[in-house]
């Protein structure tokens, strides 16, 4: 054990270590069921990847995600009635653009309403793949309703089997038919489907945001999601991402939590039952704790849990995780004027603008495999001022552009830091291609490349996914077979996070899982075995939607 000072003396009943957004809804959910908790982040910023700072005077700038698309589908932002706490949704309706130059409206145009995007595809790609876009929402819009089911809650064989049971009851087709549409490349779904290579490209980038090339099996859903759109797009919190984040410690804060920013934890300490039993922070104060929750990444927990774990146990866990060698980079501007692009709505902006087709995606996959910065890297263009003028000073505009695939180390060992200028040239590049003029309105530049991401976010090889989000990682494989159930290596410990089951991305769900698994776990013991059944049915309760709840 420790010999780390408490000063207070205090045993809360849970310490979370990570003040992420999945971390803050584990600890809100908590809280809210009437423990004590604390929160410790090493961050002197609530919200790790979903946070909004002052980049430079005047501009508000989200330092991870931009967009809010799964949380919305939750129902947790209506469970811990974040509207009372200032969270504020704005849609991005359209939420995509593909801009052709020449084309009516100025190119493929997605909105929540599918006659008017199959209204767009007819007038750029033809009548036939406009009808095939209308199956195809048709098809995969009720698949990803089961799926996403799947995604709420401990992912266990049986509860998974479920969902895709209930994915395959109304489709009309085989089993195996099914099992061949959702084990399929992402590629393969596209060129079965559509005819129009423009139409394949802009889906195919946005499949592609999840992070694997739609080359590699069990892609075709990354497409598939897609369909979910058109029922709820979707939003940008007021204020910037972070508005989340800031919403959730204020929940927290509300139900008695407390939260401290700017306290590393350092390492986790165990009594003699080999439980955890605390959190030692930085400079040696020690949090005895009934139960630790770590929302951060779990290349930190491991660290954490050095002084009661062997090496080569850890050691084991730190070769078997799938970080993978890096997803993508971002580069934040400052600008006088939006891009311009010719016939486009100025509100389609606000969504996700692809510029990119498969053939530079994959050029892009290539180069990233080689250890080298993409020649010609695919954008993804975000333009928050649009729907929130007040996040940049008066008559400037903010834009985030996303571009992947870019590896954590470069074959040639040359430094990020060093190309980090050129990197995000070539990023403003690629939007000056499309929008003539763009560049010269260009005041200020902040490039996040993998290296950066890491340092700043604490994301090793600046995966903003924590872990790669393919078939051998997900469900009941993510992070690892055994603790796919939220539960750490040694009791007490429990996981939440992008690390955990449902995945990266602004879910929340792993969070809202996790704290019901630890709540069930706690009422268990004290009801004795012959009211397990009454325990599980407690923590339910204590997790239940409330009413009103919007279902995926």
């Amino acid at each position: 054990m420790s010999t780390a000072t408490d000063p207070s003396g205090d045993v809360r009943d849970v310490v979370v270590v990570g003040a992420g957004h999945n971390a803050l809804v584990a600890a809100c959910y908590l809280a809210k069921a009437g423990l004590s908790v604390e929160v410790v982040e090493r961050d002197t910023v609530v919200g790790g990847a979903v946070s909004t700072v002052e980049r430079w005077p005047g501009y508000a700038v989200d330092r991870g995600s931009s967009l809010h698309i799964m949380i919305r589908r939750t129902g947790i932002v209506e469970e811990l009635e974040l509207a009372r706490y200032g969270l504020h949704y704005l849609d991005c309706d359209p939420f995509a653009f593909l801009p052709v130059p020449g084309a009516p409206g100025g190119g493929l145009t997605f909105s929540r309403d599918l006659d008017a995007t199959c209204a767009s595809i007819e007038a750029i790609c033809g009548g036939r793949d406009a009808d095939a876009y209308r199956r195809f929402v048709a098809a995969w819009g009720p698949r990803n309703h089961a799926v996403f089911d799947a995604f709420h809650g401990v992912p266990t064989p049986g509860r998974i089997g479920r969902a895709l049971w209930r994915a395959g009851r109304g489709s009309g087709l085989d089993g195996l038919e099914l099992a061949r549409q959702f084990l399929q490349p992402g590629d393969q779904l596209l060129e079965e489907t559509f005819d129009s290579e423009l139409l394949r490209g802009a889906l195919a980038w946005l499949g592609a945001q999840s992070g694997p090339p739609l080359h590699e099996a069990g892609t075709a859903d990354l497409v598939g999601w897609v369909a979910l759109l058109h029922e709820l797009p979707p939003g940008r919190p007021v204020g910037g991402s972070g508005a989340l984040t800031q919403a959730l410690a204020r929940r927290l804060a509300a139900d008695g939590g407390v939260l401290r920013t700017g306290t590393p934890a350092t390492a986790l300490t165990a009594g003699a039952d080999g439980r955890v039993d605390g959190v030692v922070l930085e400079g040696g104060e020690r949090i005895p704790a009934r139960a630790v929750m770590a929302g951060c990444h779990l290349e930190a927990t491991w660290r954490l849990l050095e002084p009661l774990l062997p090496g080569v146990t850890l050691a084991g866990y730190r070769r078997a995780l799938r970080v993978g060698a890096g997803m993508g980079m971002v580069a934040r501007v400052a600008a006088r004027a939006l891009p311009v692009f010719p016939g486009a709505p100025e509100q389609a902006q606000a969504g996700m603008t692809l510029l990119a087709d498969r053939p530079q995606l994959r050029a892009a996959y290539g180069d990233y495999l080689q250890g080298r910065p993409p020649e010609r890297p695919p954008v993804l263009s975000m333009a928050p001022t649009v729907l929130e003028p007040a996040l940049a000073p008066p008559g400037r505009h903010t834009l985030s552009l996303w571009s992947q695939w870019h590896p954590a180390v470069l074959a040639d060992g040359r430094s990020w830091d060093a190309l980090a200028e050129r990197e995000g040239e070539k990023l403003v590049a690629e939007v000056e291609r499309r929008a003539p003029g763009f560049a010269a309105g260009v005041e200020d530049v902040f490039v996040q490349t993998p290296a950066q991401i890491e340092r700043e976010l604490a994301l090793p090889r600046g995966n903003v996914m924590h872990l790669e989000m393919t078939l051998d990682a997900m469900f009941s494989l993510r992070p690892l077979p055994s603790m796919s159930g939220y539960r750490g290596p040694v009791a007490g410990l429990y996981l939440c996070g992008a690390s955990t089951h449902p995945g990266g991305g602004v879910w929340g769900a792993s969070g809202r899982s996790a704290a019901g698994v630890l709540l069930r776990d706690r009422d268990r013991p004290r009801r004795g075995p012959l009211g397990a059944a009454a325990a599980l049915g407690a923590a339910a309760r204590r997790l239940r939607p409330a009413a009103g709840r919007p279902r995926p």
